[in-house]
Protein backbone atom coordinates (compact mmCIF):
# COMPACT_ATOMS: atom_id res chain seq x y z
CA UNK A 1 0.00 0.00 0.00
CA UNK A 2 1.20 3.50 -0.79
CA UNK A 3 -0.46 6.75 0.32
CA UNK A 4 0.52 10.42 0.32
CA UNK A 5 0.12 12.76 3.28
CA UNK A 6 -0.27 16.39 2.19
CA UNK A 7 0.81 19.16 4.56
CA UNK A 8 0.93 22.94 4.77
CA UNK A 9 3.70 24.63 6.72
CA UNK A 10 3.56 28.11 8.18
CA UNK A 11 7.16 28.76 9.23
CA UNK A 12 10.51 28.65 7.45
CA UNK A 13 11.87 25.97 9.78
CA UNK A 14 9.68 23.72 11.90
CA UNK A 15 9.23 20.10 12.90
CA UNK A 16 5.64 18.87 12.47
CA UNK A 17 4.45 15.73 14.24
CA UNK A 18 2.93 13.44 11.61
CA UNK A 19 2.76 10.32 13.81
CA UNK A 20 -1.07 10.19 14.03
CA UNK A 21 -1.37 10.42 10.23
CA UNK A 22 1.15 7.64 9.64
CA UNK A 23 -0.41 5.50 12.39
CA UNK A 24 -3.81 5.98 10.71
CA UNK A 25 -2.44 4.73 7.40
CA UNK A 26 -0.89 1.69 9.09
CA UNK A 27 -4.22 0.84 10.72
CA UNK A 28 -6.06 1.42 7.41
CA UNK A 29 -3.66 -0.95 5.64
CA UNK A 30 -4.54 -3.87 7.89
CA UNK A 31 -0.88 -4.92 8.03
CA UNK A 32 -0.07 -6.70 11.30
CA UNK A 33 3.68 -7.14 10.83
CA UNK A 34 5.87 -5.36 8.29
CA UNK A 35 7.47 -2.01 7.56
CA UNK A 36 6.38 1.51 6.80
CA UNK A 37 8.70 3.86 4.95
CA UNK A 38 7.99 7.57 5.44
CA UNK A 39 9.58 9.71 2.70
CA UNK A 40 9.55 13.53 2.40
CA UNK A 41 9.23 14.58 -1.23
CA UNK A 42 11.20 17.77 -1.73
CA UNK A 43 14.84 18.81 -1.64
CA UNK A 44 14.42 21.10 1.38
CA UNK A 45 12.42 18.81 3.70
CA UNK A 46 13.26 15.77 5.78
CA UNK A 47 11.88 13.11 8.13
CA UNK A 48 13.14 12.62 11.69
CA UNK A 49 12.30 10.33 14.60
CA UNK A 50 12.47 12.43 17.75
CA UNK A 51 10.95 12.98 21.18
CA UNK A 52 7.55 14.67 21.33
CA UNK A 53 7.01 14.88 25.10
CA UNK A 54 8.50 18.39 25.31
CA UNK A 55 8.47 20.89 22.44
CA UNK A 56 11.87 22.16 23.59
CA UNK A 57 13.50 19.15 21.90
CA UNK A 58 12.05 20.15 18.52
CA UNK A 59 13.11 23.76 19.10
CA UNK A 60 16.59 22.57 20.06
CA UNK A 61 16.85 20.57 16.81
CA UNK A 62 15.95 23.63 14.72
CA UNK A 63 18.32 25.85 16.72
CA UNK A 64 21.21 23.37 16.41
CA UNK A 65 20.77 23.14 12.64
CA UNK A 66 20.63 26.95 12.39
CA UNK A 67 23.95 27.16 14.28
CA UNK A 68 25.83 24.53 12.28
CA UNK A 69 24.26 25.47 8.91
CA UNK A 70 23.60 29.23 8.93
CA UNK A 71 21.51 31.02 6.32
CA UNK A 72 23.05 33.20 3.63
CA UNK A 73 26.62 31.90 3.32
CA UNK A 74 26.32 29.12 0.69
CA UNK A 75 27.00 29.11 -3.05
CA UNK A 76 23.44 27.97 -3.80
CA UNK A 77 22.08 31.13 -2.12
CA UNK A 78 22.92 32.98 -5.34
CA UNK A 79 20.18 30.97 -7.11
CA UNK A 80 17.27 31.15 -4.68
CA UNK A 81 18.50 31.98 -1.17
CA UNK A 82 17.91 28.56 0.37
CA UNK A 83 21.30 26.87 0.35
CA UNK A 84 21.03 26.18 4.07
CA UNK A 85 17.67 24.45 3.56
CA UNK A 86 19.17 21.97 1.11
CA UNK A 87 22.07 21.21 3.44
CA UNK A 88 19.80 20.73 6.48
CA UNK A 89 17.50 18.34 4.63
CA UNK A 90 20.48 16.39 3.31
CA UNK A 91 21.97 16.09 6.79
CA UNK A 92 18.74 14.91 8.43
CA UNK A 93 17.70 12.74 5.48
CA UNK A 94 14.51 12.30 3.47
CA UNK A 95 13.12 9.14 5.05
CA UNK A 96 12.73 6.79 7.98
CA UNK A 97 11.62 3.17 7.96
CA UNK A 98 9.75 1.85 10.98
CA UNK A 99 8.59 -1.61 11.98
CA UNK A 100 4.92 -2.45 12.21
CA UNK A 101 4.30 -4.64 15.26
CA UNK A 102 0.85 -6.02 16.05
CA UNK A 103 -0.70 -3.52 13.61
CA UNK A 104 0.95 -0.48 15.21
CA UNK A 105 4.04 1.62 14.65
CA UNK A 106 7.06 0.19 16.47
CA UNK A 107 7.93 3.48 18.17
CA UNK A 108 8.97 3.69 21.80
CA UNK A 109 6.97 5.71 24.33
CA UNK A 110 8.82 8.95 23.65
CA UNK A 111 9.38 8.64 19.89
CA UNK A 112 7.32 10.38 17.21
CA UNK A 113 7.70 10.93 13.47
CA UNK A 114 8.38 14.50 12.39
CA UNK A 115 8.21 16.20 9.02
CA UNK A 116 11.06 18.71 8.99
CA UNK A 117 10.40 21.90 7.05
CA UNK A 118 13.55 23.84 6.22
CA UNK A 119 12.25 26.18 3.47
CA UNK A 120 8.73 27.23 4.39
CA UNK A 121 6.14 28.31 4.51
CA UNK A 122 4.80 25.93 1.87
CA UNK A 123 1.22 25.22 0.85
CA UNK A 124 1.83 21.77 -0.62
CA UNK A 125 4.31 19.46 1.09
CA UNK A 126 4.02 15.74 0.47
CA UNK A 127 5.07 12.73 2.49
CA UNK A 128 4.92 9.36 0.73
CA UNK A 129 4.16 6.41 3.01
CA UNK A 130 4.86 2.93 1.68
CA UNK A 131 3.57 0.03 3.79
CA UNK A 132 4.92 -3.46 3.21
CA UNK A 133 3.58 -6.58 4.90
CA UNK A 134 5.80 -9.51 5.81
CA UNK A 135 2.83 -11.86 5.63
Amino acid sequence: MQETITLQTHQREILLDITPMVEGLVQQSGVTYGLVNVYAQGATAAIMIQENWDVSVQTDVVNLLRKIIPKGVWLHDAQDGNGDSHLKSGLVGPSETLPIIDGRLGLSTWQNIFFCEFDGPRSDRRVLCTIISDE
